[in-house]
């Protein structure tokens, strides 16, 4: 068998293929965007979640144990307490706020700096601020630590704040799932459509496929171009996919750019990339690809020439 010229035969009719498609550019054009818009639904979420990924990935500062002495303890005894809390193999760093420096901090961001002026004495205790190790940085990392904090003598409270960051996970999680079930749905409607355009198409050029067939071709040969029609398909709404997700992305980049700058972060929004693309119409070919050979095998195979 002559390997060059097999290919040759296989590229002739991958753009005979194509040829054949563009015979019917309006139903080409509907097919190809419903196929895009199905590609794009759980695409547009996995952007969604790359980019929620990528926000919290410094998130680990969300998960500070605030640990308030008692008033009796000085500075000294502060810096003790500090100490040895650095020293356990579960804490990444100790800060320390000690009562005056906390008083100021407070007169300047709160705007009561008169009725602080009345107060006789600092009511506010000295404070840690303990950040663990990323892998103590769980809900059960965090809880043990917060108890081995509360028995350190002149340790009055140790206040943990994280339910919400918890809870925000959680959600990302479970949205990745969804995801996933997403993908693998709309993948197989996008499997039925592909095979329902090509069974139209078997239709229409049916009595073709029976003179082909009478002068001897096989299934497989008169098969082989509508596969490459469905290459076509899929190709083809993997790429409006990948384009819709990108007017999506920048269409809503600059609102997040705003929003991330009033809070302080120079977060900006992402797009799908490179990688990540070429899977898609990778996938999207080959969902069109099985579309076509499910229905061309099984509406092939039933034409029997008269």
């Amino acid at each position: 068998m002559n390997v060059g010229a097999y290919f040759d035969r296989q590229a002739q009719t991958l753009v005979g293929s194509l040829g054949r498609v563009a015979e019917a550019p309006v139903a080409f054009l509907m097919t190809m965007t419903v196929i895009g818009i199905a590609v794009a639904l759980p695409l547009c979420l996995f952007v969604f979640l790359q980019n929620a990924r990528q926000a919290m990935a410094g998130w680990n500062d969300a998960f500070e144990l605030s640990v308030y002495l008692s008033k009796s303890a000085t500075p000294g005894r502060t810096n003790e307490i500090a100490a040895q809390i650095r020293a356990r193999d579960d804490v990444a760093s100790v800060r320390v706020i000690l009562a005056p420096q906390a008083l100021a901090e407070f007169r300047r961001y709160s705007g009561f700096g008169e009725a602080l002026d009345a107060l006789q004495e600092n009511p506010l205790p000295n404070t840690l601020i303990v950040t663990p190790t990323p892998a103590a940085s769980t809900a059960a990392g965090t809880a043990a630590l917060r108890t081995a904090l509360r028995a350190v003598p002149d340790v009055d409270q140790v206040q943990l704040d994280t339910q919400w960051v918890q809870r925000l996970i959680a959600i990302v999680s479970l949205l990745r799932r969804v995801v996933w079930l997403a993908a693998g749905l709309l993948g197989l409607g996008v499997a039925l459509i592909v095979g329902n355009t090509i069974r139209l198409d078997i239709q229409s050029r049916r009595a073709e496929i029976e003179v082909m067939k009478l002068v001897g071709a096989s299934d497989r040969f008169a098969r082989r171009p509508f596969l490459y029609a469905g290459l076509w398909y899929g190709s083809g709404g993997g790429v409006l996919a990948l384009l819709l997700v990108a007017i999506a992305v920048a269409w809503v980049s600059g609102p997040v750019s705003r929003l991330a700058h009033l809070y302080g972060s120079g977060f900006a929004l992402t797009g799908i990339g490179f990688k990540p693309g070429a899977v898609v119409l990778l996938a999207s070919a080959l969902l069109g690809w099985i579309g076509a050979w499910i229905a061309a095998t099984q509406h092939i195979r039933a034409i029997n020439p008269s």
